[in-house]
């Protein structure tokens, strides 16, 4: 399928958005925990990583307005929430996105419901994963998407970049913090690279249940198309029967492996092992995010939708 960037960027940043919000509900967890006794927690972090979060999901909801044909009908996609999980995510971002910033704004007055409205947003990310996941998983006719790992990945992938984010804030306003913090960033970092993996060698593994030849009812083993119809392509043949150069594919691949994965598993403990390195945090959320966007491009670019056998790309 044809990938669209703005889909790219709206599910990339908002799912590091989503990852940072769960690493902050569970950096105070574990601070209300440790008590007095425990690691400083200042709130200049936990402020930081409130606006990043917000700054992420408002700019990836932005680019998902250059996806639509008529962005001024956006609001309607909430019409269909009873079935479509894509109303659904519509209904949940901006919840979530409205449930951070009362976050930010309490934890900046100091106010004691703080902590359950963080809650509250975690709750609410890890909601909007399992909606943005389906959107994809629950589409049958392809079978690359209608996968176990489509939802899983997308969370720990989301998860992955959130805690790398949250752990280059931590390295500016809260020191103390960067070691527990980049130790989970990299688990999983590697717990999404295996389950990747694991999707990729499931999808290879997939044999077509149809054939060109079933697809038109024909059984010469030789089929060839001569032509498109319409005097040339159509928003089916662009969409859905568009194929990516074998070495557009191959390089969008091996940024996905060094960006979305190698960078961040190897900057991460050079980080964490020479304390004051902040900057090698920020490489390692910058590599990850990029790498994330060309892996999610292989998510769409790889999907195959049975609208191909009709219309094959030529030879």
């Amino acid at each position: 399928m044809h990938p669209a960037l703005s889909v790219l960027l709206l599910t990339t940043l908002i799912g590091a958005a989503q990852g940072l919000v769960l690493t902050l509900a569970g950096v105070e967890l574990a601070a209300r925990a440790a008590g007095p006794g425990g690691a400083a927690l200042p709130s200049t972090f936990l402020l930081a990583g409130a606006a990043v979060a917000l700054i992420l999901s408002g700019a990836g909801l932005v680019a998902s307005f250059f996806h639509l044909g008529h962005p001024e009908r956006a609001w309607r996609a909430i019409a269909g929430w009873r079935t479509s999980w894509l109303s659904r995510e519509v209904i949940v971002l901006p919840a979530f996105m409205g449930t951070t910033a009362l976050y930010g704004l309490a934890r900046w007055a100091g106010h004691d419901a703080a902590l359950p409205v963080l809650l509250l947003a975690g709750l609410l990310a890890l909601v909007l994963f399992v909606c943005t996941g389906m959107i994809y998983a629950a589409v049958k006719a392809i079978r690359e998407w209608a996968s176990p790992y489509t939802v899983p990945n997308f969370l720990v992938m989301g998860l992955a970049s959130g805690l790398t984010l949250a752990a280059a804030l931590a390295a500016f306003t809260a020191a103390d913090w960067v070691g527990p913090v980049g130790r989970l960033a990299l688990a999983a970092t590697l717990l999404a690279t295996g389950l990747r993996l694991a999707a990729q060698r499931r999808n290879q593994r997939l044999v077509p249940k149809s054939t060109l030849q079933t697809a038109i009812g024909v059984r010469h083993p030789r089929i060839v198309q001569k032509a498109q119809g319409a005097m040339g392509g159509s928003f089916q043949t662009r969409e859905f029967a568009s194929s990516q150069p074998t070495e557009l594919l191959r390089r969008q691949a091996i940024r996905a492996v060094v960006g979305g994965w190698l960078a961040p598993t190897l900057l991460l403990p050079v980080a964490l092992g020479s304390p004051g390195l902040a900057w090698v945090l920020v490489a390692a959320v910058l590599a990850q995010l990029w790498g994330l966007v060309s892996e999610r491009w292989l998510f769409f670019a790889q999907a195959r939708h049975p609208q191909s056998l009709y219309h094959p790309t030529p030879t």
